[in-house]
């Protein structure tokens, strides 16, 4: 689909100028595609474009996809939904990444089932920065002592924090809860020598995510919207 080439294009080229122009330290930002509702067929042709990296929010729809594109062995899979207790064998068993640890039993649950024969799984700690209550996330106060557990567990390796902030009408709000998330991030750096990733970064908030020196973002408008939505 050219639309697809067209997109993951201009997507890239949006990326590196804004990085360019910015501070952020990070030369390299990763694009997971995020790949929830969308046919197998346009997946294998972002491969085909060198993507590599793939998040889905829905265990049974993600693992379906994993199954059909088995062969191409460079596919990382995020898994980048709520995580229940009772889907995270599910999650353990075919995913490479869990981006959205958000409490301590689960982090203890993925480590319980994560199979032998596969390596540690990646992790990432959810944070609701914005503290709003339909949102998932371990809370600021809470955030330390969930970093310890994930760190003990010898399945998973902590890269790093994920984050959704509301986007306000208020600009300086926005700011806020951006720089907050960068100051946590930094912080655990310093802490955990394993840590390396800021998952911060949709669709609608790129330039504020790497301006909070984001090297995750998780995109899927951008990159399907059949109507280029840069022009």
């Amino acid at each position: 689909m050219k639309y697809i080439h067209d997109n993951l294009k201009i997507l890239k080229k949006k990326i590196q100028m804004l990085i360019d122009g910015s501070s952020n330290s990070s030369k390299t930002v990763q694009i997971v595609v995020v790949t929830k509702k969308q046919k197998t067929h346009l997946i294998k042709e972002l491969i085909a474009l060198g993507m590599t990296d793939f998040g889905e929010n829905y265990i049974q729809e993600g693992i379906s996809k994993i199954h059909k594109l088995k062969k191409h062995k460079n596919i990382v899979w995020h898994f980048i939904g709520k995580v229940q207790s009772k889907k995270t064998k599910l999650i353990s068993e075919n995913f490479h990444w869990c981006q959205t640890v958000d409490r301590e039993k689960i982090a203890f649950l993925l480590n319980k089932n994560r199979p032998t024969n596969l390596s540690p799984m990646n992790v990432l700690m959810q944070i609701n920065i914005s503290r709003e209550t339909n949102k998932n996330g371990v809370s600021i106060e809470e955030y330390l002592k969930l970093a310890k557990t994930i760190s003990m567990m010898p399945n998973l390796i902590f890269r790093g924090v994920m984050s959704m902030p509301q986007i306000k009408n208020n600009i300086l709000d926005n700011h806020d809860q951006y720089v907050k998330i960068n100051t946590i991030f930094n912080v655990l750096k310093q802490k955990y020598e394993s840590v390396d990733t800021l998952s911060l970064g949709t669709s609608i908030d790129i330039s504020e995510s790497l301006l909070a020196e984001s090297n995750m973002l998780r995109i899927g408008q951008d990159i399907f919207n059949r109507k280029n939505i840069f022009t």
